[in-house]
């Protein structure tokens, strides 16, 4: 029981920590920007410190609804999803930029309705897999994944390649939690890679990506340069960093260094050894999360804490990957920490779910030791 406890406290701990480290570090990445393109160095430092703030009241209020109660209407969560996918398509509804339409709103208000659909599809997941044997034969699989398809095709749409790489795998991986054979899964893999394949082919700024992420010095002013300006902030950190506040790269060369690449921002100010810190946190948040889900006494409960322990740790990877030219580039936020109001309020109300969830099953387990 104290060792559940101590789980929670680490994840509270952990998310608080992260969100006001990313508050700082937003700042830092942001201020100079901020000065030249809105006069206001705080600008996006200010937007940053509400979205914590509408955070934490969305991890006090997820934390006190008895996620059970969610499991009625997974399917109404997986409709929720596509209605936002599908909005960001209406004329004067959705929002452009840099070529994609990724987002909706109004004036200067605007959501990502990916950041919430990819949390749909985990309460989706967790109440159809948990619902019977549903991977008892191919079809049923099939199925799963024709429904989780349809997300990664509107994601797809937008354009936005990352979350439907973070989408697609915390599909695979919930199928693997529920129960689906490695051979089942080596036999669908085929037709998945030949997919990709031609999801990149027929989009040549795709492909370019590729090119740049193989040889960013083929050009260097083009598709090359934010992956070289990222490579040249982590560099400049070497083991300690140039200190905090004092970033080269923050001064309008590395672009998006505030959202995507603000990890680059991390590595420049406080080096190798900030960064290691910071994996750190990231490790014992996410791994806490998987040991509530192991501790939970239905598969609903487990699944919803494995598939939020995935999204985070995907989208950590992908991002820590994309910024050290790992992988091609992809504009993917880093969770907590990137610029970005509905990501910090969605994620940190996975987290206050995944507290409820600890603190029903202790309650359940206490229950049954006093009966």
């Amino acid at each position: 029981m104290k060792k559940s406890k101590l789980d929670s406290l680490i994840i509270l701990i952990c998310t608080i920590i992260l969100a006001i480290f990313g508050c700082v570090m937003v700042y830092s990445a942001s201020k100079y920007s901020a000065s030249v393109n809105y006069h206001n160095q705080f600008f996006y430092l200010t937007k940053q410190i509400v979205g914590v703030a509408i955070g934490i009241i969305g991890l006090i209020i997820c934390s006190l609804i008895n996620h059970k109660i969610y499991k009625k209407f997974y399917w109404i969560f997986y409709f929720v999803g596509i209605v936002f996918l599908l909005l960001v398509f209406v004329p004067g509804l959705g929002k452009t930029s840099y070529g994609a339409t990724r987002w909706i709103g109004f004036g200067s208000f605007t959501i990502q309705p990916s950041e919430i659909a990819k949390f749909c599809l985990v309460f989706f997941l967790s109440g159809y897999l948990a619902d019977g044997d549903k991977l008892n034969n191919v079809k049923h699989i099939l199925i799963t994944l024709s429904l989780g398809g349809i997300y990664c095709l509107l994601i797809m749409l937008e354009p936005n390649m990352s979350i439907t790489m973070c989408v697609a795998f915390t599909l695979i991986f919930m199928l693997f939690i529920a129960g689906m054979r490695l051979k089942t899964f080596a036999f669908l893999s085929v037709p998945a890679v030949a997919l990709v394949v031609v999801l990149i082919l027929i989009e040549p700024y795709r492909l370019s990506r590729i090119v740049a992420f193989l040889n960013p010095w083929s050009n260097p002013l083009d598709e090359g340069y934010q992956l070289i300006q990222s490579l040249y902030a982590i560099g400049s950190g070497g083991v300690w960093g140039v200190g905090l506040f004092n970033s080269r790269q923050a001064e309008l060369f590395l672009p998006f260094s505030e959202s995507d690449f603000i990890f680059s921002i991390i590595a420049e100010e406080l080096g190798f050894v900030g960064c290691v810190l910071l994996v750190v946190v990231f490790i014992l948040l996410i791994v806490s999360i998987f040991k509530v889900g192991m501790r939970a006494n239905n598969k609903f409960s487990a699944f919803l804490c494995f598939g939020i322990g995935a999204i985070i740790s995907i989208q950590v990877l992908l991002n820590i990957a994309v910024v050290s030219g790992s992988i091609p580039p992809t504009g993917l936020p880093l969770p907590f920490i990137s610029a970005g109001s509905t990501s910090l309020l969605v994620f940190m109300s996975s987290i206050g779910v995944v507290l409820n969830v600890d603190r029903q099953t202790r309650k359940e387990n206490l229950n049954c030791q006093i009966k």
